[in-house]
């Protein structure tokens, strides 16, 4: 089943790929040389097959690179391309010569291109703080406020580089937080690109009185053993709760594997021998697990994982697939928060959505 989807999906983009090279030779009118139309059809195809070939290839960076800002130009131009035939094909039922209206619609297109990638990229790589003010009605001990800053999905590696690392620690520093939390997807697959740009050591920098504390999601992962892994984030000035709790001041924090993790623990299981009188807050990557957190007590999750789509219309998928996909939900006496990330996966754009870091104001007590 799953190789006939993949042969299928294979064959749509093979197709929308043709449709992207035909207009855009079209629009060019090169002449009818063979070698030139050779060398355009290569330089093509390689292109268009680079973000995957980068990667079977042992994640070579100039094609990812090219791979990645393909899949912008590929998204912008599947949306704009059909509404512009479209008007092409009505124009044809009027005066206006067809060559000139071609070669208008042409550069109109190109030209909205380039501004919805720069629009896109702002996106991307300017976050915004999004803040929540919420009351968790459990005793804290002294502990009766506490200032959350969250950030998830910031797939640091090759595109999310150091820059956008050291936006984040001055971001979250200047939030003053109490205490930092990383629901997932810290890294993009690529624990080396962000061992290479230093990443590990600009995130030290990060100042929170109770600590920085993180989950994995389903990108932070390499070839190699998991607690590698682990054990360099941690040298990143984070503890990562791996199916584990712990108690910090008065209240109970838990991390979960990401749900792709087969060996993945009940939430029972981990918060067994927890006091659920005091304030139970959880890190969950991918935010499809409500009902069994509303279920054993917990008070708070914080998730990512959606991107809220990252390009539109993609929003819509999200939110059929999650309960909550972005934003602020409550069940009962729990309260879901999803982030929409700080970074981006593939085309280093959002349309429709934006980066973001989240600040939580938490009241503990009735």
């Amino acid at each position: 089943m799953f190789i006939w989807i993949g042969i299928a999906t294979l064959l749509i983009y093979g197709f929308l790929v043709f449709y992207i090279g035909r207009s855009l030779w079209k629009w060019m009118s090169p002449g009818s040389s063979w070698q030139l139309k050779f060398l355009y059809i290569a330089v093509l195809a390689v292109v268009s097959t680079s973000f995957i070939s980068g990667r079977f290839l042992g994640n070579l960076t100039v094609l990812n690179m090219i791979g990645s800002y393909w899949m912008a130009i590929f998204y912008v131009l599947i949306i704009l391309l059909p509404p512009m035939h479209a008007c092409l094909w009505l124009l044809r039922l009027t005066a206006l010569n067809k060559d000139i209206a071609e070669k208008r619609a042409g550069f109109a297109v190109l030209v909205l291109m380039v501004v919805l990638i720069g629009y896109g990229t702002f996106n991307a790589y300017s976050p915004a703080v999004r803040a929540y003010e919420i009351n968790i009605a459990k005793d804290a001990g002294p502990l009766k406020r506490m200032n959350i800053v969250m950030a998830s999905d910031m797939h640091f590696g090759l595109l999310s580089g150091k820059a956008h690392a050291e936006r984040l620690v001055e971001e979250i520093n200047a939030l003053k937080p109490d205490i930092v939390l990383f629901p997932g997807d810290i890294i993009d697959d690529d624990v080396d690109a962000y061992l290479r740009q230093g990443i590990d050591k600009i995130l030290t920098g990060i100042q929170a009185r109770y600590g920085v504390y993180a989950s994995l999601g389903n990108h932070d992962r390499f070839e190699g053993e998991i607690t590698e892994l682990i054990g360099v984030l941690e040298n990143s000035g984070m503890t990562v709760l791996y199916d584990e709790a712990l108690t910090v001041e008065g209240l109970t924090l838990a991390g979960r594997r990401d749900k792709q993790d087969k060996d993945r623990a009940d939430l029972s299981s981990i918060l067994r021998g927890t006091d659920l009188t005091k304030p139970v807050i959880l890190l969950d990557h991918q935010p499809n697990a409500l009902d069994e957190a509303q279920q054993e007590g917990v008070d708070l999750i914080l998730s990512g994982h959606t991107h809220r789509g990252q390009v539109f219309p993609a929003h819509l998928i999200t939110q059929a697939l999650f309960e909550n996909d972005w934003g602020y939900l409550q069940k009962g006496r729990l309260q879901s928060i999803v982030s929409s990330g700080y970074g981006f996966w593939g085309p280093p754009i959002r349309l429709g959505s934006r980066s973001e870091i989240v600040q939580i104001h938490v009241a503990f007590g009735r």
